[in-house]
């Protein structure tokens, strides 16, 4: 009762301050087996999208989140666990400890979908995308069934500024692009390269 009543809290919270658009422009939202991918400039991201989404597609997507920032005793670890049901996964990690992307492919084995941020850290350069990471790639050719969706989110980096403690009236949209799939005989490289500019063709052109 108290995570649902959260959930719906944060939900509202989140697009009445940000004025939240969700645009589809390359798909539209089924309930079907999806892995959303994003560009990362906020902690407040997979929040975003999270909330952006129909009541019914939430239900069985959740945000991929480090361990390290989410898994604290206290408010974090009851909204990553209980509101958000959350993937977490371990961004240090030493040897030894197994495949660093085994809790993202069991959640996509059990049929969840996910919302994956293939940069692997916030964004706080210049550039509007940082380089991808190669899980994208090995989650794309474990299960070659799941549509990857690009998304880009605009202006919640601005919305919420490293350091500011109250948010800026700004508007936020998220364009949904054409799902991918990795093609047969594509490099790792290649498909990265693809991924990345997915993203940036949904960028506002001042970007």
């Amino acid at each position: 009762m108290l995570a649902n009543l959260t959930a719906y809290l944060i939900t509202s919270a989140a697009r009445l301050i940000t004025g939240a658009r969700a645009l589809w422009l390359g798909c539209t939202p089924l309930p079907v087996q999806r892995l959303y991918f994003a560009n990362h400039s906020s902690h407040g991201d997979f929040v975003l999208l999270w909330a952006s989404l129909p009541q019914t597609l939430r239900r069985r997507t959740r945000p991929v989140a480090g361990a390290d920032y989410w898994a604290k005793p206290g408010i974090r670890d009851f909204l990553i666990r209980k509101v958000f049901n959350g993937v977490l996964i371990q961004r240090q990690r030493d040897e030894g400890q197994g495949h660093p992307l085994q809790p993202v492919l069991d959640a996509v084995a059990q049929g969840d979908s996910l919302i994956f941020f293939p940069e692997g850290t916030r964004n706080l350069s210049d550039e509007p995308l940082l380089p991808l990471r190669s899980g994208l790639y090995h989650l794309a050719a474990a299960h070659p069934q799941v549509e990857l969706v690009p998304v880009w989110i605009a202006n919640l980096n601005r919305v919420m500024p490293k350091g500011r403690a109250l948010p800026l009236p700004l508007l936020c949209t998220l364009s949904f692009g054409e799902p991918l799939h990795l093609q047969a005989d594509e490099s790792k490289q290649a498909f990265l390269e693809r991924a990345g500019q997915a993203l940036l063709d949904l960028a506002p052109k001042d970007v």
